[in-house]
């Protein structure tokens, strides 16, 4: 599997969690009782599949390979995704805070992780889009197979090393539930 087939299915995984996102948003909204332990579940999902994992092999490994390659950074498709990262992170850090109110049971708590929540869904929705038709094709194009065969070593590090053993199936049990519950 090249590298970035691996990050489009990570992409999969993360648009589940955007589905349960949005509906949760939905539930926050009309005033649904919501567990405050399945919406820390779902930031500490974004924060450590989609961001540590995720993002991480994307900013640490990938885009500097493309670099290297002859991809600017500026003015190109991965300043505009290293961008998007940091504004995706402004959303999910306006979640757990809304969440954490939300647990204390403060007003507007509620209001504020579902605006977060809907602004995250949004940001990533059209953010993979753009990876996989843009970026992600770029990256076939310039990196030699030897590039690729290097990445996916380093991506197997980051799974290991920032996410953890058995994290990864973890999650995707999380999902699973999740979408039982909310879906």
């Amino acid at each position: 599997m090249k590298p970035t087939e691996e990050l489009m299915a990570e992409h999969r995984a993360i648009e589940r969690m955007l589905r349960i996102l949005e509906r949760v948003a939905e539930r926050l909204e009309a005033g649904a009782p919501t567990d405050p332990a399945d919406l820390e579940a779902i930031v500490e999902f974004i924060r450590i599949f989609a961001d540590r994992c995720h993002h991480g092999k994307e900013e640490d490994l990938l885009f500097q390979a493309m670099e290297t390659a002859g991809v600017p950074r500026q003015g190109g498709p991965i300043g505009v995704m290293l961008a998007e990262h940091t504004l995706g992170r402004e959303y999910v850090r306006g979640m757990a805070e809304g969440i954490a109110a939300y647990a204390r049971g403060e007003p507007g708590a509620a209001r504020q992780i579902a605006e977060n929540a809907r602004g995250y869904v949004a940001l990533l929705s059209q953010h993979i889009v753009k990876e996989d038709q843009i970026l992600y094709p770029v990256a076939d194009r310039v990196l030699s197979p030897a590039t690729q065969a290097d990445l996916s070593q380093g991506f197997a590090r980051v799974e290991e090393e920032r996410v953890g053993p058995g994290r990864h199936e973890a999650f995707h049990a999380l999902l699973e539930r999740l979408e039982a519950t909310y879906l």
